[in-house]
């Protein structure tokens, strides 16, 4: 039973949650249980649309306990193991809507009952969660928003208040963006140290091993093409913003204002890097020996991105491939020398002054 204030980001959770229950092997059935807010079942048949989950709605019935009856019904028929219920919320606590949440609670006697809190509304959050604790008894908390401004140093607050933990929390707006809570990691977080252990984890999911090996192959060999530069931007955006890569890594407690003109204008730059390549022929995206002048005056035109720009853009990926050459090479040279090798190599050059 997922619970919450309006544009806490409770429809979203419910379909972020969901998939992360299809990855644990559940069959999820998402319930559209807001009746009163307008558009609200078409957001979730939306979301459902996109991560590929049944969603039971009723878009004619306000009858919140009959849609729900219903939906347990139409599981058992059709394999569902887990509903999520995404319940109305309201732009403040009202009389009328916990009514309907306490007859729902115990009619159904849901196993979680989750209530989702704005990561951004600091302390706040603290007069909902009790609100909500008080009337509903809450199994747990979910926290949005963790992708913003916000360390969220309000989760110390509204757990210390309710005495109920923080089960998932909301790292950014991919509905693949939902996590496993880990005290820990919040705290590093809080205190502007990052969280390279979430950064860790990201890139496992993201970045293909064997990709990743036949990429090393074509850096080592300087065969690294536009196409494979376009394919690891892709992997990049996969990962998440600059904004958040920059807000997991240790040692980066920039100032908001300055994270924010960094991740502006390096997301800018990526898009019309994109552009560029995007405007090539397949083969000059394979083979970037191709690039002549006559070629790079028809790829500016093409993209509306100046000629100027586009040598710069291709002197660096020169650049880059060169770069990672010579340092395999170096790479391999050590290799060969062995360690004591090295270690007469670095005596000798300790006689230069």
């Amino acid at each position: 039973m997922m619970l919450g204030l309006q544009g806490s980001g409770k429809t979203t959770s419910s379909a972020k949650l969901a998939v992360k229950l299809k990855k644990e092997g559940k069959n999820p059935l998402l319930v559209g249980c807001d009746v009163y807010r307008p558009a609200a079942i078409k957001q979730l048949q939306t979301l459902g649309s996109q991560i590929n989950v049944q969603v039971y709605a009723e878009e004619n019935c306000t009858d919140v306990q009959s849609i729900i009856q219903h939906a347990l019904d139409f599981a058992k028929q059709n394999g569902n193991n887990v509903l999520i219920l995404d319940t109305a919320g309201r732009l403040q606590i009202d009389t009328d809507m916990m009514a309907e949440l306490l007859l729902i609670d115990k009619i159904f006697n849901p196993q979680e009952k989750l209530l989702v809190i704005d990561a951004m509304t600091g302390q706040e959050s603290v007069n909902v969660a009790e609100n909500f604790d008080a009337q509903l008894n809450l199994t747990g908390l979910v926290l949005t928003k963790l992708d913003g401004d916000s360390r969220g140093g309000s989760a110390l607050s509204v757990v210390y208040c309710t005495k109920k933990p923080i089960k998932l929390t909301g790292t950014g707006e991919k509905l693949s963006a939902l996590e496993d809570f880990y005290p820990d990691r919040m705290a590093t977080r809080i205190l502007g140290m990052g969280d390279i252990v979430s950064f860790v984890e990201r890139a496992k999911e993201v970045f293909d091993e064997n990709e990743a090996k036949k990429m090393q192959e074509k850096l080592k060999k300087a065969e690294f093409t536009f196409d494979d530069f376009l394919n690891m931007q892709r992997q990049m955006k996969m990962f998440g913003s600059i904004d958040q890569i920059l807000g997991m890594l240790p040692g980066m407690n920039i100032k908001k204002e300055d994270r924010e003109l960094i991740s502006h204008e390096g997301e800018k730059q990526l898009k019309r890097i994109e552009v560029f390549i995007q405007s090539m022929t397949p083969e000059e995206r394979a083979n970037p020996k191709l690039m002549n002048s006559s070629r790079k005056k028809r790829i500016a035109s093409g993209s509306g991105i100046p000629l100027h720009d586009i040598n710069i853009y291709i002197k660096q990926f020169d650049q880059m491939r060169t770069m990672m050459k010579g340092m395999n090479q170096m790479k391999g040279m050590f290799g060969k020398m062995g360690g004591m090798g090295l270690q007469k190599m670095m005596q000798q050059m300790s006689k230069f002054k």
